[in-house]
């Protein structure tokens, strides 16, 4: 336990506490040094840990503490005070758990010396206690301990304190979230997704550990509408990593999305957050050298029936999965799956010509264009000989079944829609379609210009 102050200082150190706090912005280090030789640090804390009642002196302190760790110097000073981050972190007082929060996360960030800040974290064990605090503390101190345990991970032997190489670390993630309540799961999640992107070791250290097993846990059980999305959302966050799919698609998460895809009693919020999870997970060139086809094939057969719905049903579903057929036609391996080996690409390109859903029209141009190749490399752009065939049937059947009767004249008539409409089909849509098929006669080419001067662009 650090020093109290002595009665006669301790309302001048108060004072020059206060001041110190309310200084707008961030102090040097060089004032963060003058304070700290009139207002020593043990001082600053001993008044922390004092019984002394003084309306207002825990809330003074805490704040002043707070500036001094957040500068390099103060920082550089917290390793000798691993003890007080401790007790910090364990403490009843959420002002002083949390200024013990946000100085495990400026130790980690701020010190020159990285191995020194690990070898704090282990010698008073504060990891556990920090996991503690994820599952127990309000959203503020979840939220700063998320990204602590981040910035560990990032520190090598960090690393190791979150997955021992051994595989028996004190805290086993898996074992807390199995005993903890639904917002704590949640939150473990959180964690399990920030680490997923540290680094291919903590992402290949999660999936050895059985860590994305808890994903599924949450998203079988959907008697709770609210934890089933809440997962789901970090779910989304996850499968944005670049290499998430190849860890992920060697799960059953695909198939227990496609399942929550064709649960009618599933709200539609939950079915189209699931639809797009699919589609960034089938996104990379990989994703089909990876996953059994057969449950791609049932992904597109529940997207299908969402897409048979009537005019009166959900219309954000169906822009979802407009959206989510776009996703997985990124790759020309996904628009080659999508035009030989499914029906449900036929529903991108008639609605790419149906003015009945703007919203609708839309999210199909964007859709029709990522089929194409509109955002492929150049050298991978075009599709290959068959799927190019069954996308000519497709637009020449859709322009048979309309007033149109032609390729060209169903662009035509797109052109003439607001501007949105008529960039959407240049940019991301029938411009890939024609140079990719040659669908379209030279002479629409040379009306682009005037549609897009015409649409203010």
């Amino acid at each position: 336990m650090e020093p109290s102050p002595a009665p006669g200082e301790l309302g001048a150190m108060l004072q020059a506490a206060g001041d110190f706090a309310s200084y707008p912005g961030l102090h040097s280090d060089d004032a963060v040094r003058q304070f700290l030789e009139r207002c020593p640090l043990p001082k600053l804390l001993g008044a922390l840990q004092s019984e002394v009642d003084v309306p207002g002196m825990v809330e003074t302190v805490t704040e002043c503490l707070d500036k001094v760790f957040c500068s390099r110097y103060g920082a550089s000073l917290l390793p000798g005070y691993g003890a007080f981050i401790q007790a910090g972190l364990l403490t009843d007082s959420k002002g002083i758990r949390k200024l013990a929060c946000k100085a495990v996360l400026n130790l980690l960030d701020k010190a020159e010396d990285s191995a020194a800040a690990v070898e704090t974290v282990v010698q008073h064990n504060l990891y556990p206690v920090l996991i503690n605090c994820l599952i127990e503390g309000d959203e503020e101190i979840s939220t700063i301990i998320l990204d602590s345990v981040k910035r560990l991970a990032e520190i090598p032997k960090g690393a190791e304190i979150i997955f021992p190489p051994d595989g028996q670390g004190s805290v086993q993630l898996d074992r807390v979230a199995f005993h903890s309540s639904s917002l704590a799961r949640i939150r473990i999640l959180s964690l399990i997704a920030k680490l997923f992107t540290v680094s291919s070791y903590t992402a290949t250290a999660i999936r050895d550990s059985n860590l994305l097993s808890i994903f599924e846990d949450e998203i079988k059980d959907r008697r709770d509408m609210l934890k089933t999305l809440s997962a789901l959302e970090v779910l989304y966050e996850l499968v944005e990593h670049p290499h998430s799919n190849i860890f992920l698609l060697k799960t059953n998460l695909l198939q227990l999305i496609v399942d929550v895809i064709n649960d009618s009693s599933a709200d539609s919020v939950i079915r189209s957050r699931a639809a797009l999870i699919s589609g960034r997970l089938l996104s990379s060139a990989d994703a089909f050298t990876v996953i059994d086809q057969s449950c791609v094939t049932n992904l597109l057969a529940a997207i299908d029936k969402i897409l048979e719905m009537e005019e009166s049903q959900n219309t954000d579903e169906i822009e979802s999965a407009l959206e989510t057929l776009g996703l997985i036609g990124t790759t020309t391996q996904g628009a080659h799956f999508l035009l030989t080996s499914s029906n449900v690409a036929r529903h991108v390109v008639e609605t790419s010509f149906d003015r009945q859903g703007r919203g609708r029209q839309l999210a199909a141009l964007h859709a029709f264009g990522s089929i194409c190749g509109v955002d492929r490399q150049e050298d991978q752009m075009k599709l290959d000989g068959q799927a190019e065939e069954y996308l000519k049937r497709l637009v020449y059947t859709t322009a048979a079944n309309s007033s149109k009767l032609t390729p060209s004249a169903l662009l035509l008539s797109i052109l003439q829609q607001d501007p949105d409409i008529r960039i959407a089909a240049w940019k991301h849509g029938t411009t890939a379609v024609w140079q990719s098929t040659s669908l379209c006669p030279p002479r629409i080419f040379c009306m682009k210009k005037v549609y897009l001067n015409s649409s203010g662009s």
